[in-house]
């Protein structure tokens, strides 16, 4: 059987419902995310990841037992991310079924913790969250989602930074692009991938098949998308799917 790069959905959670988002705003209701779990078993995904957008945002406790039923449901492995802050909550998410957790907030104040993971769970179960914007005059920048500010940070600084201190695969998270079905930034994700020696994951954007193979193309490891895999036409109705394997092997 042919390989194929990933493919990942990458569902956002808030107080337990699935949403999408556009440019980390404006959520919308999609559905249950025990019910897209399901329907992404039936697609034969890879892979999930889920987030959960209010976790850090209101400083909530994580909900380990949405985690545990997502891992009750699930035929593949997925990550988690969302409220990480110290390493008892990734044993616990870890413990819970997540095969990864995804540290965003965490990883800008407290990038220690990047390391504790990897030391006691190994690098392959934890991933970065980079989340990028551009400033006013297109420049790139990371920017904070919880609270919601950019940084005086260099991307690939920190990218290098996030790989130093045991990160063992990035997802390069585009907000400008998130939800816009704008496809992704090829120049972002070559110039990130260029600097790394750690799978990329390409998110923010995707509109079709076809960006998902552009991103490939020029660096990413894997891509990810949300509005891809849960918003359908110009009126963006809630239909969750995924492409044929057929379609796949052809275009990879």
């Amino acid at each position: 059987m042919k390989e194929i790069p990933r493919i990942i959905p990458c569902l956002l959670i808030e107080h337990g419902r699935l949403v999408k988002t556009t440019k980390f705003t404006d959520p919308k209701y999609v559905g249950d995310p025990l019910n897209a779990v399901r329907i992404f078993n039936e697609k034969e995904v890879d892979e999930l990841i889920f987030l959960d957008i209010c976790a850090s945002r209101e400083r909530s406790e994580i909900d380990y037992d949405l985690i545990s039923s997502i891992a009750s449901e699930c035929f593949m492995p997925f990550a988690y991310g969302g409220g990480l802050h110290n390493l008892d909550q990734v044993r616990r998410v870890l413990r819970n079924g997540a095969e990864k957790v995804i540290l965003s907030t965490a990883a800008l104040e407290n990038p220690g913790l990047i390391s504790s993971v990897a030391d006691e769970f190994g690098s392959q179960s934890v991933v970065v969250s980079v989340n990028i914007k551009r400033k006013l005059f297109g420049a790139y920048c990371v920017f904070d989602p919880r609270n919601k500010k950019n940084l005086s940070l260099d991307p690939l600084h920190f990218v290098k930074q996030c790989v130093e201190y045991g990160a063992g695969e990035l997802f390069l998270n585009d907000v400008d692009r998130d939800g816009t079905r704008a496809g992704y930034d090829d120049a972002l994700i070559r110039s990130v991938s260029q600097h790394v020696d750690v799978p990329v994951v390409a998110c923010g954007g995707a509109s079709s098949v076809e960006d998902l193979k552009r991103a490939i193309d020029v660096g990413a490891s894997a891509v990810a998308a949300g509005s891809l895999f849960v918003l359908h036409g110009k009126h963006r109705a809630v239909l969750i799917t995924y492409p044929e394997r057929e379609k796949l092997e052809r275009m990879f």
